[in-house]
């Protein structure tokens, strides 16, 4: 049984973050995350980050929720492939080193980290929280893809909410690039969000092409049985720290994240579960669920007489891979 890392933060990098506030307005902190997330939302991705308050305040905002998507899609690979022990990774477009610190948290044999980005600000914060953990990294400062052209591959690739802020043709290519630097498995995490779907399924495709193997989530490398306007997205909670509600202006003491994400390995993969499409529907009759299978869609519906089926289907939960025997005798097509 792997061990499911957590998705919120690491303490020490949680302490780490809180600290540098300290002598900081945190009402100016809360006002530059604002109007960052403005900016990503208007398509202007980091060009707002420009200081030391800028990257601590995006940082502080933003990265729980990013960690925690990174951390789910990173133990739904480990579910598929739990002897995978990956010695390198390399994070492209890391920013605050976010999905660095997943990868650590989740893979113990990672021993080298390369990351890259052309935000300065974003690259002081990720060395100087490196520096305050204990943990040193390598952190390449330039354009994404000509950064990526010249360094080594690793085991593990990660491309962590990067590819939005490119044109199509910029994405194809650093997908090329991506996957000619992975020695096994590459990761790629995007908002949940059709446009962030999209942009997954169409890497998903080209790499397929260059023979790519899908470990996670799909059960299968054909092309997506969903049918706009539904599209394959999952749903991360994560605890909201004080700094962190400050930061949002939010009350609520927890957050929904949701993402869309593929990895593709070099390694054979054998048999993939089906994966829980939506949170299931927990009624008094029974319990119905929408899974992607090897076969397709399919409706799981477990009926409440079935004690043991029942209490089972449960503890299901929306991007869960479930074995096909667990409901194979309770399935129908998908309508």
């Amino acid at each position: 049984m792997t061990r499911a890392a957590s998705p919120d933060l690491p303490a020490a990098l949680r302490a780490a973050l809180e600290a540098r506030l300290q002598g900081v307005s945190r009402n100016e902190a809360a006002e530059r995350a604002a109007a960052i997330s403005k900016t990503y939302r208007d398509g202007g991705g980091s060009t707002a980050i420009a200081s030391e308050t800028d990257a601590l305040a995006y940082a502080l905002a933003r990265m729980p929720a990013t960690y925690a998507a990174d951390i789910a899609s990173l133990n739904a690979l480990l579910d598929i492939r739990p002897d995978f022990a990956p010695s390198s990774l390399l994070d492209v477009g890391a920013g605050p080193g976010t999905a660095t610190w997943a990868g650590a948290e989740t893979f113990p044999s990672l021993r080298s980290f390369a990351l890259l980005d052309a935000n300065d600000a974003l690259r002081k914060l990720a060395l100087g929280l490196g520096d305050d953990c204990g943990r040193q990294v390598s952190y390449e400062r330039g354009d994404a893809h000509a950064l990526l052209a010249k360094s080594d591959p690793a085991d593990l690739v990660v491309a962590s909410y990067v590819i939005g802020e490119m044109g199509e043709a910029e994405r194809t290519a650093l997908a090329t690039l991506l996957w000619e630097k992975t020695r096994d498995t590459l990761l790629v995490v995007e908002p949940g969000t059709p446009a962030g779907y999209a942009r997954i399924i169409a890497l998903r495709k080209q790499l397929i092409a260059a023979g790519a193997q899908v470990a996670a989530p799909c059960p299968h490398d054909g092309p997506c049985p969903l049918v706009p306007p539904d599209w394959c997205h999952f749903t991360q909670r994560l605890a909201r720290s004080r700094a962190h509600k400050q930061m949002k202006d939010a009350e609520v003491p927890f957050e929904d994240e949701k993402f869309a994400y593929v990895a593709l390995t070099r390694t054979p993969v054998g048999r993939r579960p089906s994966r829980v499409l939506a949170q299931p529907a927990v009624g008094k009759v029974e319990v119905t669920a929408k899974l992607c299978t090897p076969g397709g869609l399919k409706l799981a519906r477990v009926p409440r007489r079935d004690k043991e089926a029942y209490a089972q289907a449960r503890r299901w939960r929306w991007g869960d891979g479930m074995i096909e025997e667990e409901a194979k005798n309770l399935m129908s097509p998908y309508r």
